[in-house]
């Protein structure tokens, strides 16, 4: 099977070599998605690193561990969304079904991944947060717990939008399976075969005429005379 992608596309994108719309790129509903999560991440890494550090302590039950962790995954995350917004802005134009397979496996991985670190990284956060005891190590100020609880609530946030992406890229990895099936259902369908057809078949009974229908009878036998 070809794996030029034809005029119906593959993996829920167009036809390659459309000229780019950039109107029609932003409806995309992965587009939205990433946008929003590529927001609450900025809104995460943000609030911790302005406003949950106090001294060199991070203010979550003097925790390290859960301002880096929360810093982190916020940080790869958004790293993450720019990276697939371009992949997102050239998907119609890979003309290779492989190519479009591996980017929407890819974008499987890393959403179920993402998906997975977030609801960890909300869990581990609150906890910490819930055992924090104000003291004066931990000088805890109201913008700086507005900003630690904003990082809580964006990093729920978070799973439901990776969550979601995972969703559209299980359901466009369906698609596209289904698409290729089709393709070469059809192409075996439409395939001519390989051996010709017996002389005499398009008319009706192909052995009409017996092989030997032309051999002559045994003449009858006579006697001897003497």
């Amino acid at each position: 099977m070809s794996t030029e992608v034809g005029s119906g596309g593959a993996y829920g994108a167009g036809k390659a070599g459309a000229p780019f719309d950039p109107l029609t790129y932003i409806k995309k509903p992965q587009v939205i998605l990433r946008l929003a999560s590529l927001l609450f991440a900025i809104v995460v890494f943000g609030c911790i690193s302005s406003g949950a550090w106090y001294a060199g302590n991070c203010l979550m039950n003097d925790d390290t561990n859960a301002c880096g962790y929360g810093t982190g995954i916020g940080v790869l995350a958004f790293l993450l969304c720019l990276a697939f917004l371009m992949v997102d802005a050239l998907f119609d134009n890979l003309s290779n079904v492989q190519h479009r397979k591996y980017a929407v496996l890819a974008d499987l991985g890393s959403s179920a991944l993402w998906t997975f670190l977030w609801f960890v990284g909300f869990c581990y956060m609150t906890d910490q947060w819930r055992k924090t005891v104000p003291s004066p190590e931990l000088h805890i100020t109201t913008n700086d717990r507005n900003n630690i609880q904003a990082a809580i609530a964006f990093s729920f946030f978070s799973i439901f939008t990776w969550g979601a992406l995972t969703f559209l890229a299980v359901r466009r990895y369906r698609l596209g399976g289904q698409e290729a099936f089709n393709s070469g259902f059809d192409q075996e369908q439409n395939a001519s075969s390989p051996y010709s057809s017996f002389p005499g078949s398009d008319s009706g009974d192909p052995y009409q005429q017996p092989p030997f229908s032309q051999q002559k009878e045994t003449p009858d036998y006579q006697p001897p005379t003497y």
